[in-house]
This record gives structure tokens, C-alpha cells and sequence, in this order.
């Protein structure tokens, strides 16, 4: 009789991987770069059917021995992230999730109307956080895993073009940043990304105005590489790291005479 040792059989697993908003642009590219690297199973979750088995139809093109789970849900409010991660937790391990749902909202709308401000705010801040605080339970009780959470540049700095979304995002930079001091002294890992303009069905209008976005398939790889490294922060791409820190650091008096 042939011994399996059980670190052979553990190395033999494929690896786990939950996309909450799975259909996102970034989201779907970075799934590419998963399922065409290695044979993996991923859990795809998004609120759009439809949009969710055209990516699952496309995945199992590309790798066809990888498991592909999709789940279609609601995770906008706290009871339904609750019993989304439970279900999800429940049945296998928690490997690598990435929190990658979000809108892009328009400024002058969320002035206007505070249904609108609130709705953004709920979609682009409070959800993934909540998303995040519910996964980071399970990955300490079983001593393993990565977290990992799109934010944005525009988290860095509240400016009046896009300040809902910039005060969402930095709840979530804020927010990930006590998540990687709690987990510190283990071996969960928590990252927190933050994507530049990128060129998706979100930007479509910023391309119209000639303003220049980075490809969704670079930031994708920019995300599996930096994740892989195991950077805690992922700045994609890597100039705006050196751009918001000059725009943090811009005397009020200067700042405030900026178009932006």
C-alpha cells in the first residue's frame, strides 16, 4: 500500500479563491490571471446573474479542469453579507478573497439628492467593509488566508469632483488598516488595493473627456502580483503612490486653487 503524506495531499488541493463582484472589470481580469495560471476553484459572486454565467462560460473556456462556483447575491446589507460568508465559509476554505464591488457615482447627484449620496456610500464603502469584517472571522479561526480589498486613489484625498466616493473609499483604507494591525502577529494576510483611473464600463465617460486611464488587464496584473509578493499595499499602477502623496501634501492654499 502506497502512503499519502498529508502535506502531499494539502499541496494537491487547489487553491480557493471568493471574488465578491466578481463581474466587475478588474474583478473578471484578475479571475483570468487566476484561472489561466494554475488549476484553481473560484467562488464568483455578484447581484447580476446573467453577467455571472457569461464570465463562468468564459473561465471554464480557458480552464477547463479549475471549479467554478457561481452565486448570485445580495451584499449590500449586513444580514445578507452574514449569511453570504457563512455559506461560503462553510463549505470550503477561505485561500484568497478579494472584495472587488463598487460604483462609480456622480458627484453633482450625490449633492443633490442624499437617497443617491446614501446609496453610493452604502455600495462603495459600507458593504465591502462589512464584507471584509465578516471573512476576517473565519480566516483567524482557521489561522490562514488572504484578504484582499479594492479601495481607490481618490481615498486619499477628498477633492470636489468625486468626494462621496473618495469619503467611501477612504472608510475603506482606514478601515483595512485596523485589519492588518489586528491580524498582524498571525498568518492571515490583509491587502488593500488602490487602482488609479482605469479604463472600464465604469470610466467610459472620463475616456470620452480624453482623459487617460490605465488598461483594466495591467491593474489586474498589477493586483495577482502584488497579492503573490504580499505587499499590503498595492497602488496600480505604481505612480500614483508618488502623485497622492504630493497631493496629500499640497498646502491648503494651493490645493484649494486646483481644478480637481
Amino acid at each position: 500500500m502506497v502512503m499519502v503524506s498529508s502535506k502531499l495531499m494539502t499541496n494537491n488541493k487547489k487553491k480557493r479563491i471568493i471574488i465578491i463582484g466578481a463581474t466587475s472589470s478588474i474583478a473578471e481580469h484578475c479571475a483570468r490571471i487566476w484561472s489561466s495560471n494554475k488549476i484553481v476553484e473560484l467562488v464568483l459572486v455578484g447581484r447580476n446573474s446573467n453577467k455571472i454565467k457569461q464570465l463562468v462560460i468564459d473561465l471554464k473556456t480557458r480552464s477547463p479542469k479549475s471549479k467554478i462556483i457561481e452565486i448570485t447575491a445580495n451584499f449590500t446589507y449586513a444580514s445578507d453579507i452574514d449569511a453570504l460568508v457563512k455559506n461560503i465559509a462553510s463549505n470550503g476554505n477561505l485561500d484568497l478573497v478579494l472584495i472587488a464591488h463598487g460604483s462609480l457615482p456622480n458627484q453633482q447627484k450625490c449633492q443633490q439628492k442624499l437617497n443617491t449620496c446614501a446609496d453610493e456610500l452604502l455600495i462603495n464603502g459600507l458593504s465591502p467593509v462589512l464584507c471584509a469584517e465578516a471573512f476576517i472571522g473565519y480566516m483567524e479561526k482557521n489561522e490562514s488566508g488572504t484578504l484582499a480589498v479594492i479601495g481607490s486613489i481618490a481615498g486619499d484625498k477628498g477633492r470636489k469632483s468625486n468626494y462621496t466616493y473618495g469619503a467611501a473609499k477612504g472608510m475603506i483604507a482606514t478601515y483595512v488598516q485596523g485589519l492588518q494591525h489586528r491580524v498582524a502577529n498571525t498568518k492571515v494576510k490583509v491587502v488593500l488595493i488602490k487602482p488609479g483611473p482605469t479604463e472600464t464600463h465604469m470610466t467610459a465617460h472620463l475616456k470620452q473627456k480624453g482623459i487617460k486611464l490605465a488598461s483594466v488587464e495591467d491593474v489586474a496584473e498589477d493586483i495577482v502580483n502584488g497579492i503573490e509578493k504580499g505587499k499590503p499595499v498595492i497602488y496600480t499602477p505604481s505612480k500614483w503612490m508618488i502623485i497622492m502623496m504630493i497631493i496629500r501634501n499640497l498646502p491648503r492654499i494651493v490645493f484649494n486653487k486646483m481644478d480637481i
